[in-house]
């Protein structure tokens, strides 16, 4: 982790948005007429997909992959202008939101105006044809970065966005140099000293694969060295096994707590539960009192809570990143209110510099934050158990989230469906 980056961050809340998916108009201004919605759900960070042009050449679907870009310093011509999007960045700024933009220069799109004017800075076949080190990635090709010239330009680029922006999601930037991180961080300083540096880290079989093919890809102990924040890919096949139902709830919050030793003191991963990558958590569950209480315990982590538009509505399908495919804002739920109250709940020191504990991992996740003088204690249904250890004394409490009082009798507390947050002096903990 860069070692001047602050704590605070982890108070902060990401609303990711996909600006083709997010409105009828497919645009800036459309993103721009939701940022009142948007504020009042506690969003501190807007987070756009890409929004440059798309390449042509062996599109997927009918749009394409915003990730195929053919041009780094354009906008997409049916997103908006330069000054559209300008202007999204300074109503989000009105509201006191901050904008981070996804970042994608491990690759270009197969006809991007780098393969055009600069053909030599991809990897090529024997046979001198374009690829890239995923298969899978069809249409893109990866840049070679063992070109000097490939440095200066995306520095370039990058400094260029930085004078806009207020913060970069970089793709799979572990396949990236570290060397290379490092020297754009220390160019986009000059410009923007507090842009806010979020690593999309890769899940730990993904290094393992593109290491066994003899190229580089950096673990998150090493992305912390430059980056304020990683994602939590490392654990994400436990959280899947969870909600999948092939695995425990137990593993899944061990692999949590293990973060608190394995990374830097200051470590902030990005907590998401869904993303344009992964499955919506709606679609994981029938029962909405469990998708509370895994929002909640989500909330509840140490780290920067992160919504995917949609989540909120209880989506279950997750956008396709090649077609039209809008967010359905019409579902019958809105749990907007409960988001927007556990991100003040998240915003409380205690869990951003307090000692952390596991008290429960089982049917049901406790989880406790506690100083010398306070602490604060989650308590998350994800399982059968109709009652808990609760931890504290005997007496009548006030859950957090919704103001309700709840009893503690004899040690337990009853679970009656919705998620339990409770703040107390450390006199009252048992």
């Amino acid at each position: 982790m860069a070692k001047n980056t602050n704590i605070n961050w982890r108070k902060k809340m990401i609303y990711q948005v996909f600006p083709r998916q997010h409105s009828k108009t497919r645009d800036f201004m459309g993103v721009i007429r939701d940022l009142p919605r948007i504020k009042k759900l506690g969003t501190d960070i807007i987070y756009l997909l890409p929004i440059h042009p798309i390449g042509e050449v062996s599109r997927k679907g009918a749009v394409g992959s915003p990730y195929s870009i053919s041009d780094y310093y354009k906008t997409h011509e049916e997103y908006g202008t330069i000054e559209d999007f300008k202007k999204l960045v300074e109503e989000a700024h009105k509201k006191d939101m901050l904008v981070m933009i996804d970042i994608v220069i491990n690759h270009t799109s197969r006809d991007s105006l780098l393969t055009k004017n600069h053909p030599d800075w991809f990897y090529r076949t024997e046979s001198g044809e374009l690829k890239n080190r995923v298969g899978d990635w069809s249409d893109i090709t990866d840049l070679d970065f063992s070109k000097r010239e490939v440095w200066d330009y995306l520095i370039n680029v990058l400094v260029y966005w930085a004078k806009i922006v207020d913060g970069f999601r970089c793709d799979v930037a572990p396949l990236v140099p570290l060397d290379f991180w490092r020297e754009a961080k220390q160019a986009v300083s000059v410009v923007n000293p507090n842009l806010f540096w979020l690593t999309e880290s890769v899940h730990p079989g993904f290094i393992k694969y593109i290491r066994d093919l003899g190229f580089d890809a950096h673990s998150d102990s090493e992305m912390y060295q430059v980056f304020d924040a990683c994602y939590d890919y490392d654990i994400d096949e436990y959280y899947r096994a969870f909600v999948e139902g092939k695995g425990s709830l137990e593993k899944w919050l061990s692999e949590v707590e293990r973060q608190e030793v394995t990374y830097p003191k200051n470590y902030i991963k990005a907590r998401n539960l869904e993303n344009h990558d992964q499955e919506r958590v709606a679609s994981y569950f029938n029962d909405v009192h469990k998708i509370l209480n895994i929002t909640a315990l989500n909330f509840f982590f140490r780290g920067m809570p992160f919504i995917y538009a949609g989540q909120e509505f209880l989506n279950t399908k997750r956008p396709s990143l090649f077609e039209y495919d809008p967010i359905n804002y019409q579902t019958g739920f809105d749990i907007s209110a409960i988001i927007r109250r556990l991100k003040e709940i998240h915003e409380d020191d205690l869990i951003t510099k307090g000692n952390m504990f596991f008290l429960e991992k089982k049917e049901a996740a406790v989880i406790k934050y506690e100083d010398k003088n306070n602490a604060i204690i989650g308590y998350f249904d994800l399982g059968s158990k109709t009652k808990i250890n609760a931890h504290l004394k005997d007496g009548i409490y006030k859950n957090m989230i919704n103001n309700n009082m709840v009893k503690v009798e004899k040690g337990k507390i009853k679970f009656q469906k919705d998620p339990i947050i409770i703040k107390v002096g450390k006199e009252l903990l048992r």
